[in-house]
């Protein structure tokens, strides 16, 4: 495990999951989950069998706690043998290394996304990135993918169905300030290590810094709603329009979203 694959050695990342080390990890990630952030998540029925794309908003900046909400979910409700894969940012990747990996993390991109699919597994996407997870809390409760559509395509380069996923909560974990794009652009990160933001936030205990300043993400109560399942050629047609698709998976996990805000009484508290 000292070596990590090429990022689109697909067939080297499926086969770095590892259930028996899915079983170890499951405990201590649930026991943050359910403790310390309270979560619930419901319309777990709503994932189908064999492979699937769930297309989920993000939340929480550094610490997107939204991720092991429905992770620790789905292994509650299906059991660690079943296979599930997370798409995730190349310097997250990184980081984790021979961690994340046994875990069913692998670099977010289309190789890795419709090897996952084909070979029959549930498979986890958020196309807002680094852009959603770190706007402005102002657009707490707002879908936000920065116009990025190639989830469609790999749903139907795959034939799978996408199933939007939404939470709430992950933003109330800090205060963002500003999402710092002009500034990633100035600095050229784009280019250099795929970034798209330097953001500005108010966190725990280090107060103001760049939103890159690990902080103690506060206790926000995370609650997640798993929507019906898209098929989309049998609801758009055998030839459909990608901006089409895009909008209206927008537009269900936006009311969605709206609904559980609705419900929401208080910040952090919910």
């Amino acid at each position: 495990m000292a070596d990590q694959p090429d990022q689109h050695d697909s067939a080297a990342w499926l086969a770095l999951r590892d259930p028996a080390y899915v079983a170890k990890v499951i405990p201590p990630l649930r026991a943050a989950v359910k403790g310390y952030f309270r979560s619930e998540v419901h319309g777990l029925e709503h994932i189908p069998d064999g492979g699937a794309l769930l297309v989920s908003n993000h939340s929480g900046g550094m610490v997107p706690m939204d991720v092991p909400v429905v992770v620790v979910a789905f292994y509650d409700h299906f059991g660690t043998e079943r296979p599930f894969y997370i798409l995730a940012h190349d310097g997250l990747m990184q980081l984790g290394k021979s961690v994340l990996g046994p875990a069913g993390f692998m670099p977010a991109n289309r190789d890795n996304a419709i090897a996952a699919l084909r070979s029959g597994a549930t498979t986890m996407v958020f196309p807002g990135g680094d852009h959603e997870v770190f706007r402005p809390t102002r657009e707490a409760n707002k879908i936000d993918f920065a116009g990025r559509k190639g989830y469609v395509r790999t749903a139907l380069d795959a034939g799978v169905p996408i199933v939007p996923v939404v939470s709430i909560g992950g933003q109330e974990q800090l205060l963002v300030l500003s999402r710092g794009d002009r500034l990633a652009r100035l600095l050229r990160l784009d280019k250099l290590i795929r970034l798209n933001v330097v953001p500005i936030i108010v966190g725990f205990p280090f107060g103001l810094t760049p939103g890159f300043v690990p902080s103690l993400p506060l206790p926000a109560k995370i609650v997640t709603s798993i929507l019906e399942p898209i098929r989309i050629e049998d609801e758009f047609g055998p030839n459909p329009d990608i901006d089409e698709v895009d909008r209206v998976v927008r537009a269900r996990m936006q009311d969605a979203l709206d609904e559980l805000a609705s419900r929401r009484r208080f910040p952090i508290i919910g």
